[in-house]
């Protein structure tokens, strides 16, 4: 055997391994060996029929068998002796593989790169600080009560915060809306909807709420509005520039619930105290959940700036192609149109390889700490993901375990993301956390 070894890229190699003919032979008896061992041929024994008669009812088999055998024996070999960390084979070119013949095949891999890890101790980030302020508690206990808010019918012009019901129309240019998006009439034309005014969420319509105030019910108005680029809605009227014709059919003023023993009650406390306290623990887990999500990206954002290195372009491209799905499963749940993806399709793709390089080298990095720092998936941390799985899903435990245990990829997934969460979290616990300062109160 011989083996050469082609620089293709810093992280792709090309494998020349070669055969004699009287390897390939050895090979060959094996495999018509082994075939007779199985073989069922009237008048011998298993593994005593002559290799002629094998070869005359197996012929295909054997030689499928023989040529996968040579390229396993290729590959196997050629791995032992170039001592390369492969991660993937992307080509295989078996070549000629005959019997009693020389073999040459290529085989070219793409290898884990090297590289040196900075040091995982006392890397600096900063976290906001988690003690809620009295107005952050304040603005919580009105949201419970925005929860149970009454809408009441007000003979008056609207204010920030109202609902009014209304109908509209729109048009660019003189020509109407629905003619540049006719499966989107939300975009259109509408008899009756409803729109907060001033509201701190963006109705569908983006502008439209923000220029409702002051209008009584029956009065009409033109409202003009310009679609954001990228506007995910109805891309065909991204950048437009609208104008409404909107006629204000009636107005509801949001009546908040009184903070009283029938409140505190459905909200399982005592008095306003309790619903305070409530409300500032659980915005204390809540800042305090933001804080540990931007540690851990603070850490990740430090050791990808410290660490340079080449991406295996496969890894690259299997994550591109990840990245996309996600993006595109996504978009089509908000009723983007295919054809805006197609329209797009250079740009979405370039976008989508510049996230995969990145997470590709954060898994890479990931993957060694974890080897250097010894991180193992331990049988607790199965069972904390089963659990956290069946609370999100609400798929009981047994039925999630019998999934992963026939889903082996499935499985080797969530132990490799055990694995780098673990690693990820290893360093963020050595890491320097300093407060920022608190904002003033306004």
């Amino acid at each position: 055997m011989n083996i050469q070894i082609q620089d293709v890229s810093p992280t792709r190699k090309s494998l020349t391994v070669s055969f004699d003919a009287n390897e390939v032979a050895t090979e060959y008896k094996s495999v018509i060996g082994e075939v007779s061992r199985q073989a069922r041929i009237p008048g011998f024994r298993p593994g005593k029929a002559p290799a002629s008669m094998i070869l005359k009812q197996y012929g295909k088999a054997v030689t499928d068998e023989f040529k996968q055998k040579v390229v396993g024996k290729a590959y196997r070999d050629g791995i032992k002796e170039s001592k390369l960390d492969v991660i993937q084979v992307t080509n295989v070119q078996e070549g000629d593989i005959a019997p009693d013949k020389f073999a040459s095949i290529v085989i070219t891999v793409d290898i884990r790169p090297s590289f040196t890890l900075p040091s995982l101790d006392g890397i600096a980030v900063t976290v906001a600080p988690i003690e809620p302020t009295e107005a952050e508690v304040e603005a919580g206990v009105n949201a419970l009560r925005s929860e149970r808010a009454d809408f009441k019918v007000v003979e008056r012009a609207a204010a920030k915060g109202d609902y009014v019901k209304l109908a509209y129309e729109g048009s660019v240019d003189g020509q109407p809306v629905l003619a540049l998006v006719p499966d989107k009439q939300i975009y259109g034309k509408v008899p009756q909807t409803w729109e907060e005014v001033d509201g701190e969420n963006e109705g569908l319509i983006p502008g439209l709420g923000k220029q409702l105030a002051g209008l009584a019910a029956g009065q009409k108005k033109d409202i003009t509005v310009t679609f954001p680029t990228g506007f995910a809605g109805a891309p065909a009227l991204a950048e437009k520039t609208a104008v409404y014709a909107v006629e204000v059919l009636e107005i509801r003023e949001r009546a908040l619930p009184e903070l009283n023993d029938e409140f505190f009650k459905a909200n399982q406390v005592d008095d306003l105290a309790g619903l305070q306290a409530k409300v500032r623990n659980n915005l204390k887990a809540r800042k305090d959940h933001e804080n540990l999500a931007g540690k851990r990206r603070q850490v990740i954002d430090t050791l990808l700036a410290q660490v340079d290195f080449p991406v295996p372009e496969s890894l690259i491209e299997q994550e591109t192609q990840s990245v996309l799905r996600q993006f595109v499963q996504e978009n089509q749940r908000r009723g983007v149109p295919v054809e805006q993806f197609e329209k797009d399709k250079d740009q979405l793709i370039a976008g989508a390889r510049q996230a995969a390089i990145g997470r590709v080298k954060t898994q890479l990095i990931l993957a060694r700490i974890a080897e250097d720092q010894k991180v193992a998936v331990e049988a607790s941390d199965i069972d904390a993901f089963l659990y956290r799985q069946s609370m999100q899903t609400g798929v009981k435990p047994e039925k999630l375990v019998k999934d992963l245990t026939n889903d082996r990829d499935r499985l080797r997934s969530v132990q490799q993301s055990i694995v780098f969460d673990k690693a990820l979290d290893l360093v963020v616990g050595k890491a320097v956390v300093t407060e920022a300062a608190s904002a003033p109160s306004a």
